[in-house]
């Protein structure tokens, strides 16, 4: 055998063996998955907490009824309607506001921590799956090569033996 047939018989043994772990991880995966029961795969309290805090904060309703709170907050205390508790450059206003974004930014960043683990977890899965997919297309163009070189090697045995079979049914022509 030559070195590059024999790189490329390694190589493929690497491809195949690559190919059987994959497998096994995808099965065990599988498994692992199935025999969690449904209280395992729960989030934590505070897991919970922080999820819906930022879908709440993240939300149309909530935008729409804090900019409302806000208005109304100004208002009041530009026309005096109610005695002004915040007047003109509404330092409670600021403080109430930053307070808020100083417990919020914690809750929102856990749940974004999270999301990006089930992400990544993901996009790990994928990159696997691709690659399996990968040597499984070139374990089959390897079957087909292979079974189109048998069928060649076929057909030129049939040619010949048919070209023998003419050239004996053939009687020899008169030399001129």
């Amino acid at each position: 055998m030559t070195l590059a047939a024999n790189l490329e018989a390694s190589l493929q043994k690497t491809e195949e063996q690559l190919l059987a772990d994959l497998r096994k991880l995808r099965r065990e995966a599988r498994l692992a998955l199935a025999g969690k029961t449904r209280e395992d795969r729960q989030l934590t309290f505070g897991q919970r907490v922080a999820d819906r805090v930022a879908a709440g904060m993240g939300s149309w309703p909530f935008i729409i009824i804090q900019s409302f709170i806000l208005a109304v907050w100004i208002v009041l205390n530009v026309t005096a309607w109610v005695a002004k508790w915040d007047p003109y450059p509404f330092i409670l206003l600021n403080l109430a506001l930053s307070f808020q974004a100083a417990y919020a930014a914690p809750f929102i960043m856990m749940s974004q921590n999270r999301q990006q683990d089930i992400d990544r977890l993901a996009a790990k899965n994928d990159y696997e799956v691709n690659i399996k997919a990968e040597l499984e297309i070139e374990l089959l163009h390897q079957k087909i090569d292979q079974l189109r070189e048998e069928e060649v090697v076929a057909l030129t045995k049939a040619v010949r033996d048919l070209t023998a079979l003419v050239e004996r049914l053939t009687p020899a022509a008169p030399p001129s």
